[in-house]
């Protein structure tokens, strides 16, 4: 199964054999026969001379598809590449937002040599050759030892950053007033007597997350809803209905001005957000490693953990030297002093142990929860993540479908008749 590192040992055994001979006897020395002269030893042939190693070709334009890929990624990617000797081409979020927008992209352009980030569902499906003109090469980086095994796909991709959702609460007086929240699953948030932000879309990366964390307790392999229990669905529209969607992209925003007492939000630039919260509050946010006003709802499921990875696409027509180069920016970027400066700047935590030796003193505790990605799924061979790979886009329909995740309270959609409903078809895009 994909998560556990397999190592192939190669065991070549060089078996020498030696001739021996009797040596004659001596004759007599009147009548000793002369010796006969001993063939000179065969020469050994000549060693075949190793294939020359191919240089890059530093002039080759290297296309990338990402979602990690905001103007500020992007821009400094770029920059920082050229100043390494790279020249690379990406999109930021204003043409491709979202995981699913960029590895469609990938796929129908057919033009990239590089992907990185994603999530563990997308890794998934395009490792598994779920996509038709996506395939990735073989390749080892050099630091590929220094990554987490727990997310590697060996001679295939390798892992860089890693985050995860979370869920927030203040505990002030525009919160809990000092109450701790403790829940046993993520969907307990409907029953929790507070407010609490809500998305207002069905698509997006941190959305999904988002979602497979709001339905890891309700997998039914049997169910014909997506592998999901009715009662989750039910508990999902319970989430939607009842929940605050206040016109931001994300939970910290809302939280932050003191509009909702819980919020979701993603690991990744949570604590640069909180540094800077008084810039767009009048009641921030307070404390960063060591919060003041804030916490972390204590979930016992733990939390859904995504790894962003990279690899190399096969790119039709594309020369041995030009490969070698996007090997070699490969190589560059997922080192530990590059992940370390990429996670200096954008508030992310590496996957290469080097890097981020280099940046944290210790594990911050957002990255200690426990992650349920990487847990079985009862009735499966399947960790979660593979489960949220093999069924999302019935999600994605099922939502759609029936009407999730409405912007305006006015366009409140009717709760659906859960006892009449054909999966069969709400599993299916529509039109």
């Amino acid at each position: 199964m994909k998560k556990t590192l397999c190592l192939l040992l190669a065991l070549v055994m060089i078996l020498s054999l030696a001739a021996c001979g009797s040596k004659p006897a001596a004759a007599p020395a009147a009548t000793e026969a002369p010796k006969a002269e001993e063939p000179a030893p065969a020469a050994e042939p000549a060693a075949e001379p190793e294939p020359a190693a191919v240089e890059p070709d530093m002039s080759y334009t290297i296309r990338i598809y990402s979602n990690s890929n905001s103007t500020e990624r992007t821009t400094w990617l770029i920059n920082e590449a050229k100043a390494a000797g790279f020249d690379i081409s990406i999109d930021d979020n204003s043409v491709i937002s979202g995981d699913t927008a960029a590895i469609q992209a990938a796929n129908e352009k057919k033009d990239g040599d590089l992907i990185f980030g994603l999530n563990e569902t997308r890794w998934g499906q395009l490792i598994n050759g779920q996509y038709e003109n996506l395939r990735i090469i073989e390749w080892t980086p050099s630091w590929a030892g220094s990554v987490d095994p727990d997310y590697v796909y060996p001679g295939q991709a390798y892992g860089i950053v890693i985050q995860n959702v979370l869920m927030l609460y203040r505990n002030d007086e525009f919160g809990t007033k000092g109450e701790e929240l403790h829940f046993e699953h993520w969907a307990d948030i409907v029953d929790c007597g507070y407010t609490w932000y809500r998305q207002g879309k069905v698509g997006g990366t941190t959305n999904a997350n988002i979602n497979s964390a709001m339905l890891y307790a309700f997998t039914d392999p049997a169910s014909p809803a997506g592998g999901i229990s009715v009662d989750g669905w039910k508990t999902l529209w319970k989430y939607c209905a009842n929940g605050v969607f206040t016109g931001d992209s994300y939970g910290f925003d809302p939280l932050n001005r003191g509009d909702v007492q819980v919020g979701t939000f993603y690991s990744s630039s949570l604590y640069g957000k909180i540094d800077a919260a008084a810039d767009s509050s009048e009641h921030p946010l307070l404390g960063t490693l060591e919060p003041e006003n804030w916490s972390l709802v204590d979930i016992a499921d733990g939390t859904y953990y995504i790894g962003e990875y990279i690899g190399i696409l096969d790119k039709a027509g594309r020369t041995e030297a030009q490969t070698e180069t996007v090997k070699a920016f490969a190589e560059w970027f997922g080192s530990a002093e590059v992940q370390a400066a990429w996670a200096e700047e954008f508030d992310s935590y590496p996957l290469n142990k080097d890097a981020a030796a280099m940046v944290y003193d210790g594990v911050p505790a957002i990255y200690t929860i426990k992650n349920f990605a990487l847990e079985n799924v009862p009735g499966t061979d399947m960790i979660y993540a593979e489960y949220v790979a093999a069924h999302s886009a019935e999600w994605t329909n099922i939502m759609t479908n029936l009407g999730f995740y409405w912007k305006d309270a006015a366009d409140a959609q009717p709760e659906p008749d859960w006892d009449n409903l054909d999966w069969s078809t709400l599993t299916q895009k529509q039109g």
